[in-house]
């Protein structure tokens, strides 16, 4: 990661649907080299972003540029540099992935004494050489992810766009795909710009930007984003809420949220601050404990609100309408 070279730059980019803010103003850097990861609720933001950064929406104001390139007047020369991989499929499944692929090169205008070579190398990356004249029908979705991600790096971009790389997928295939992405990072030398809503695959991240409402509400390194929680993260239910957050205010000094019955609070080293607590405290406790922060714990703080499994609908209607 070359932390002195900004390869996307962001100033006060904004996108308006009718009287509907989606994006609000917003600008960050994405340094040359890093996996710069993209988060934020449903309706939050982020694939109106994406699809302005890679030239798919205009935005209403505001001014992006792309390896140098700005995404309003050198369309094309942005488009030279990004590979996409959309959430949604977009292979098709009664081609073989050799026929995909050929497409796509074709597509991007690679030179045809490249094409095979290219296909060669890929395929054998993330491991589909000797299914290369299989159709995609026969694949599984692990496989299938593979192929768009090869698919995508056809044409030499520099910077891979990956919208939820691995939604959908198992656990194992999960792990799999990020061991491949950390691989083509290195031999690739790709910069890498994700969303993501699974918060321990949002630890392959150097730096994370959280959009809430259109805006960015936070940018940092995940270490540092957990700390920022000012230490452990208690967990504690109460018989009686409200008078247990006024005690916590009052006698602890302490800053408590409530969502329904649950109230969270942080405090520094909570292996110690727990038993003299359990001691003192007043109201009865229904059930207590104690964790390290989390992204999720860092999520739920900045945003008031948990990641869903799926965007709202009109927004994956939108992303649909973007693929198309």
């Amino acid at each position: 990661m070359d932390t002195g070279t900004n390869i996307i730059e962001i100033h006060d980019l904004t996108k308006k649907f009718g009287q509907i803010t989606a994006v609000d103003s917003i600008s960050f850097r994405v340094y040359k080299g890093e996996i710069f990861g993209f988060l934020g609720p449903n309706g939050a933001g982020k694939t109106t972003t994406i699809s302005m950064i890679c030239t798919l929406l205009k935005p209403t104001s505001g001014r992006a540029t792309v390896n140098g390139y700005d995404t309003l007047k050198q369309r094309r020369q942005v488009q030279r540099v990004i590979g996409l991989v959309f959430q949604d499929p977009t292979l098709d499944d009664y081609l073989t992935a050799e026929q995909n692929l050929l497409f796509h090169a074709y597509a991007y205008g690679v030179p045809r004494g490249e094409r095979e070579k290219r296909l060669d190398q890929l395929l054998e990356l993330v491991e589909l050489s000797d299914r290369r004249k299989s159709k995609v029908s026969t694949y599984s979705g692990g496989m299938k992810r593979r192929l768009e991600i090869a698919r995508g790096l056809l044409h030499h971009p520099q910077i891979l766009f990956l919208d939820e790389p691995t939604l959908g997928l198992d656990p194992q295939t999960r792990y799999h795909v990020w061991e491949y992405i950390h691989v083509l990072r290195k031999q690739e030398e790709l910069t890498i710009f994700m969303t993501t809503h699974y918060m321990d695959e949002a630890e392959n991240c150097d730096r994370i930007a959280v959009i809430d409402q259109g805006k960015i509400v936070a940018l940092d390194t995940p270490d540092n984003l957990k700390d920022s929680m000012g230490g452990d993260v208690v967990i504690l239910e109460a018989e009686d809420s409200p008078k247990a957050m006024l005690e916590l205010k009052e006698k602890y000094n302490l800053s408590p949220e409530l969502q329904d019955k649950t109230i969270t609070f942080c405090v520094p080293h909570g292996e110690t601050f727990l038993p003299e607590f359990m001691r003192s405290f007043q109201s009865k406790v229904v059930s207590i404990n104690i964790h390290r922060p989390t992204l999720d714990d860092v999520f739920l703080k900045l945003t008031g609100r948990a990641i869903r499994d799926q965007e709202a609908a009109p927004w994956a209607q939108f992303r649909m309408m973007m693929r198309h």
